[in-house]
């Protein structure tokens, strides 16, 4: 990981902690945070809040488990942080992700809950498959936190560098039975 310079945008990537499966009639969309889940939901936002990570917005998936994972943030980062949940994190392609990154590039930071394979895809679109394939060699694990630096606002058309500054993972000792 690089340090970053003068960062344009700074995106912060979020998985959802790790979720039970779905009970007998349940939908995906209701499935919650499992035991280990809401210990990485806490432990990922207490790390965010030890490396001084406060998103200026926060946009996360309205399914229950991303819901869960961005509770601990109220608490880590301050009751005063701007979430606003968005349906389509949910329902929608790698597109949406990048299409809501660029319709906020315009403030300093943002930060997006949301579900794999649309994360893990997002975060190697932009930093490109070698880097990705170097920082996380197995895929994007559950409550991974990526900051990833920007050198110019991103946009449709808008030519840009990204650099991964900081990768914060839950301990598996600390998050595994």
């Amino acid at each position: 990981m690089q340090d970053s310079v003068a960062a344009a945008f700074r995106l912060f990537l979020l998985r959802h902690a790790r979720s039970g499966w779905a009970l007998p009639g349940q939908r995906d969309f209701d499935r919650a945070l499992d035991d280990i889940g809401y210990a990485e939901a806490e432990l990922i936002a207490q790390a965010a809040a030890d490396h001084g990570i406060r998103p200026d917005l926060i946009l996360c998936s309205t399914a229950a488990r991303c819901r869960q994972t961005a509770e601990p943030l109220y608490r880590a980062l301050g009751e005063d942080i701007d979430v606003r949940y968005v349906d389509p994190l949910y329902t929608g392609p790698t597109s949406v992700y990048m299409d809501l990154m660029e319709a906020h590039a315009n403030r300093p930071s943002l930060m997006i809950i949301g579900h794999n394979p649309m994360i893990e895809e997002l975060f190697r679109q932009i930093l490109g498959e070698q880097a990705a394939s170097a920082a996380l060699p197995d895929g994007y694990p559950p409550a991974a936190l990526a900051a990833i630096d920007f050198s110019a606002r991103p946009g449709t058309g808008a030519t840009w560098t990204a650099v991964l500054s900081t990768l914060l993972v839950p301990a598996p000792e600390e998050s595994e039975r």
